[in-house]
């Protein structure tokens, strides 16, 4: 059996964020993934927003990461030349009751580290988007968008100059715990089986899957996997809009369906929110009429038959239906009693913008 010393599985944006940071730490690192191509799931199917922080509970790892990862990745994307584009976005109130709400925002924003928050009445958030309809608005500043592929891309190429493969169609098959180190049956063409000092579970969807598959982990610290579906619609033509735009959040953790733009200036909305049992990617045409009346709360311009179906994601959740909305999970040994291993458990948004805390901390661990 051959003996490495570590491995990353799965190669997200969160998986290739952890195998550059151990690499430039002079480790020997392989990163594993079952499909054939890296970021093929839910960190090309996200809205590609760059978040400030602002929701998250204070104190919490989705807050600080959240925060840490904004300030990493902005500098990560200019020094690698990755292409992202600081726009801002606006959270607006279209009654009186959410106007309170804003309030309420601002000062979670603010416990989280947010300091760069303005609050502007209607005429001054028309100023900015004079397509918007609001009562007020909560403009972020530091809130922007990336090139998640581009992103992806250059994590890889820093991780493999500092020395770390990348093994495609490898899917993990099972693990077992010894007292040499993690044992990994891996499938695909060439089935092999590797044993590694450090493992690192980044398997996004799957990560609740490959630690239950891990024989010697202990079973109750595996927590049960939850999908949750985010559908996308496109906008026909081009969006009168230069900032993100964000509906005030209700009691649910759900965001609402919020206008988002890519690099291009192109417009998309979402996303919705559906529990699911098994990952599905289809987008149901038939939704389009509630988002546009979502949509039309902020935006009674939007044109009649304007938006398209777009593209779906699936959040990798480990709360289910009428439970609280979970942390994310990083579990060490100090957590589970197994020297070397890392699981990363429900890193669903914000995790494109955390990654690199993410990866930080992990490295941290090991």
């Amino acid at each position: 059996m051959e003996q490495v010393d570590c491995i990353v599985i799965g190669a997200g944006v969160v998986g290739l964020a952890c195998a550059r940071a151990l690499a430039r730490a002079g480790r020997e690192v392989i990163v594993l993934e079952a499909e054939s191509a890296f970021g093929t799931a839910t960190s090309a199917r996200n809205s590609e927003v760059i978040h400030a922080g602002l929701y998250y509970p204070t104190g919490s790892l989705r807050a600080s990461l959240c925060v840490r990862g904004k300030q990493l990745l902005y500098a990560f994307c200019e020094r690698y030349q990755v292409a992202h584009q600081r726009c801002g976005k606006l959270l607006v109130a279209c009654d009186e009751a959410e106007v309170a709400r804003l309030a309420a925002v601002d000062a979670q924003a603010r416990a989280n580290g947010v300091t760069d928050l303005q609050l502007l009445s209607r005429a001054q958030a028309l100023v900015l988007e004079p397509a918007l309809d609001c009562r007020a608005a909560l403009l972020s500043p530091s809130t922007g968008i990336v090139d998640s592929h581009g992103l992806m891309l250059a994590l890889l190429g820093d991780a493999e100059a500092h020395g770390a493969m990348l093994a495609l169609c490898s899917p993990v098959q099972s693990g077992t715990v010894t007292a040499e180190g993690i044992e990994l049956q891996i499938g695909g063409d060439t089935a092999s089986r590797l044993r590694a000092r450090t493992v690192i579970n980044a398997a996004g969807l799957q990560a609740c899957q490959v630690a239950a598959g891990m024989a010697g982990f202990p079973a109750a610290r595996v927590p049960t996997p939850h999908y949750a579906q985010g559908a996308y619609f496109s906008l026909s033509g081009k969006a009168p809009f230069s900032h993100l735009i964000y509906p005030v959040p209700g009691e649910s953790s759900h965001l609402g369906v919020h206008l988002t733009l890519d690099l291009g200036g192109q417009a998309r909305f979402g996303p919705s929110f559906r529990w699911i049992d098994a990952v599905d990617y289809q987008v149901d045409p038939a939704d389009g009429a509630g988002f546009a009346e979502a949509v039309r709360r902020y935006w009674p311009g939007l044109p009649d038959d304007a938006l398209q179906p777009g593209y779906a994601g699936v959040r990798p959740k480990i709360s289910g239906p009428g439970q609280p909305a979970a942390d994310f999970r990083i579990d060490g040994p100090t957590e589970h009693g197994v020297a070397g291993l890392v699981q990363l458990y429900g890193i669903e948004s914000p995790g494109l913008t955390a990654a690199l805390a993410i990866a930080e901390r992990v490295q941290g661990l090991v």
